[in-house]
Formats: structure tokens, C-alpha cells, sequence
């Protein structure tokens, strides 16, 4: 009889374990993407707007099975993951944190204290600025990293804003702070101070919509105090009690525009929603919160509001106020874009945000033809006294 020899039963042994080893591997190979498609349809069902919902997840394979590990501010999210992968039957280790982060320790509310605060995409002034809170808008803070806080705004964008831009509060201080007299500032731009005096220190800078608590009158100024507990003066001319202010609210076309107008040449910034500089989706969004609107932050969002007016280049049906929308069409292999968006004044004019706020045609013959825009135009939605979920109307509301 003849044995095999020593190099036969090595090849034979080798041969073994090389198929155990693709077994296992093809079984941790699918089990991963069992794990990476559990992950992507909880994000496409409950997340799927990055902008605005937190379903930062991860996974990492160790002995025991997996190490879930990530954060959320979405607390049914994670409960229908937690059971898809128990229904799976994959074991995991849970270190997931549902924000807001304990680390904060209840204070959860914060309020911006500057005039404009930027919000970045990450926790660093290198970051691309996605967009911005003006002074007294209040916060949602979901966590802390170094020396930045992850926050959402009342139309639910999130962004990290640095610690100098806001003051953080637990719902007790911040409950007090809403329940305070306030005052909005009116103008475009100006200047709080020291004393009842335009001549004496300037506090800080403010723009249109900027919120502070209102403390008393002294002759023709405001007496007000910042979120951060500094007090300051403001012309009477400059800024309006904010329940006065809120009740006199037109809420008519004619009152957009002429808001419109009041920023003209104010220079185009990337993530920009206020008076210092402005994206084109940032001016339509500050010319409407003047009217007592919060409407959607993106134009991608702002499309999704109102009733539709035209998609086909009539002009003739839209009145002062209207959002036009500009991009790309959708084809049989693309989805359609939205890129740009400005706001209708009538005489086929629109007013936009690109290189500043200016004023364009859609009639050919005028010198002001925007032939750029005019051939990439999508459609014309109505949001004036609408009443869709993104539309959210500070007469109604008690944001601030």
C-alpha cells in the first residue's frame, strides 16, 4: 500500500484550509453587506436628507460579531436598526449615542450671541460654510467637539457653530429667554451701543432680522440685552418691538419686494443667509423671514413648497414674490438639479444673488436679459400665505 507523502499530505492540508478560509470569508463578506444595506435603507428611510437629519453609523467586525458605533438625533431610526439586525441575526455591541450628547449636561438650547454666526459642514473654521444664524435665532444643540458645538436651526438645518457664536442653555434659562420681551432689528445693516448715544462705543454690528431681548426705552433708543448677558443700545428707528413688529406683519407681495430691494448689491457668499453676504437660496431665504416666513434653507428644498405656477417660460402667470427655480432638467438617466433660485418683481423681472443681488429679465429684448438662467429655467412655485409643513410663519409660532 502506498502512504502519501509528507509534501502530499502538506498540499492536502493546505487545500483544506484554503476552502475553509473562502467559506468563512464568503460568509463575512456577506454578512458585511448585510450590515452595510441594513445601515443604507435605516439612512434612506428616515435620513435620507443629510442637511437636516443625523444617522452618522458605522461598523467594525471584531470576536464577538460587530461594534456598532456612531450618533443619531433620531431615536426611532435606531430602534428600527436595532431589530433589523436582531431579526438578521447578527450580533453586535451597541455604541451608539442618541443626541442631544449627555455630554452637555442638559444644556441643550443654545442662542447666537454675534451678529451673523457661520455654521460649518465640520467642526473647523476650514470647513465649508453650509450656512448661517443671525443673533437671537435659538438652536438645537446635539453635541461637542473641541471647541465647537453640532446645532440645528428652526428650519432643522444642522451645521457646527464655534463656542463664540452662541450661548448655551439648559430648557429652564432658555424657557425664561423665549418668555422675554424682544426686539427685532429692521434695518440692513448697523450698530448696537453702549449708551443711549450713536456717538459712544459700538457694541457690536447687526443685520436684518437679528433678536435681542428688550429691557426698556430711553428717549429714542432701545435698552437691550445680547443672549451672552451684555447690554446695549439701539436707535428706535433702526428696530421694532418684536410683537409689534410680528402684528404688523403685511405679508403681501409688495412687501417682498420692496425687502428684496433693500439688498440690492449685497455680495454673493457661499452658505451666506444674511445682510453680509448671501447665496442665492440664503436671499430669498432672509427676504421672506423679514416677512415673517421661515421657509426651507436650499433651493433643492425651497422647490418642494407652495403650489406650482409654470414650468413652461409663461411669465405671464406669476405675481411679485414668486420663487423661480433654475438647473437641470431631469432625462431618462439623470435626475433633475436644482441649482438656482430667484424671486419674481414683476415687469418680467426676477431678483437674484449671483456675483450680488441684482435684477434680471426673462424678456429677451431688455438690456437686463439673463440668457444664462433664462435657458435653464425649471419652474415658478407660489409659498406667499401657503401653508405647506416647510413653511413656517412667525405670527403662528413662538420661535423666538
Amino acid at each position: 500500500m502506498k502512504y502519501p507523502s509528507f509534501r502530499e499530505k502538506g498540499l492536502s492540508l493546505l487545500l483544506t484550509l484554503s476552502i475553509l478560509f473562502t467559506a468563512c470569508k464568503t460568509d463575512t463578506t456577506e454578512e458585511n453587506d448585510k450590515v452595510d444595506a441594513l445601515i443604507s435603507s435605516t439612512k434612506e428611510t428616515f435620513a435620507p436628507d443629510k442637511r437636516v437629519a443625523i444617522f452618522d453609523v458605522e461598523v467594525e467586525k471584531n470576536a464577538q460579531g460587530y461594534l456598532i458605533k456612531g450618533v443619531t438625533n433620531l431615536p426611532d431610526a435606531l430602534e428600527s436598526f436595532r431589530g433589523a439586525l436582531e431579526n438578521q441575526k447578527i450580533s453586535y455591541t451597541d455604541s451608539i449615542e442618541v443626541l442631544p450628547s449627555a455630554s452637555l449636561e442638559g444644556k441643550v438650547q443654545g442662542v447666537v450671541t454675534v451678529s451673523v454666526a457661520n455654521l460649518r459642514g465640520n467642526p473647523a473654521h476650514s470647513a465649508e460654510m453650509v450656512t448661517q444664524a443671525t443673533l437671537g435665532t435659538p438652536l438645537k444643540v446635539y453635541q461637542k467637539e473641541r471647541n465647537w458645538y453640532r446645532v440645528q436651526t428652526p428650519d432643522h438645518y444642522l451645521g457646527w457653530v464655534d463656542s463664540g457664536g452662541l450661548e448655551l442653555m439648559d430648557q429652564t434659562v432658555f424657557g425664561e429667554w423665549q418668555a422675554s420681551d424682544k426686539l427685532i432689528y429692521t434695518q440692513t445693516y448697523g450698530n448696537a451701543f453702549a449708551e443711549a448715544d450713536p456717538a459712544s462705543q459700538v457694541v457690536s454690528d447687526l443685520v436684518f432680522g437679528d433678536i435681542l431681548q428688550l429691557t426698556s426705552e430711553q428717549g429714542n433708543f432701545y435698552a437691550v440685552s445680547y443672549p451672552d448677558g451684555r447690554k446695549g443700545f439701539i436707535s428706535k428707528s433702526e428696530a421694532a418691538p418684536y410683537a409689534t413688529w410680528t402684528s404688523a406683519l403685511p405679508l403681501t407681495k409688495e412687501a417682498l419686494v420692496a425687502t428684496s430691494k433693500k439688498m440690492l448689491g449685497v455680495p454673493y457668499l457661499w452658505g451666506g443667509t444674511s445682510a453680509k453676504g448671501v447665496d442665492c437660496s440664503g436671499f430669498t431665504k432672509t427676504v421672506y423671514f423679514m416677512n415673517g416666513m421661515i421657509i426651507p434653507r436650499d433651493a433643492s428644498q425651497q422647490i418642494h413648497e407652495g403650489i406650482l405656477i409654470d414650468d413652461s417660460k409663461d411669465f405671464d402667470k406669476l405675481v411679485p414674490g414668486d420663487l423661480l427655480f433654475f438647473g437641470r432638467k431631469a432625462t431618462d438617466t439623470n435626475p433633475e438639479r436644482v441649482i438656482h433660485v430667484g424671486m419674481w418683481v414683476g415687469n418680467n423681472e426676477f431678483i437674484h444673488s449671483a456675483g450680488d443681488v441684482h435684477i434680471s429679465s426673462m424678456d429677451k429684448d431688455s438690456e437686463n436679459f439673463d440668457e444664462y438662467n433664462y435657458n435653464r429655467y425649471l419652474r415658478s412655485k407660489r409659498i406667499l400665505n401657503e401653508t405647506d409643513e416647510g413653511l413656517l410663519y412667525l405670527t403662528e409660532k413662538n420661535v423666538f
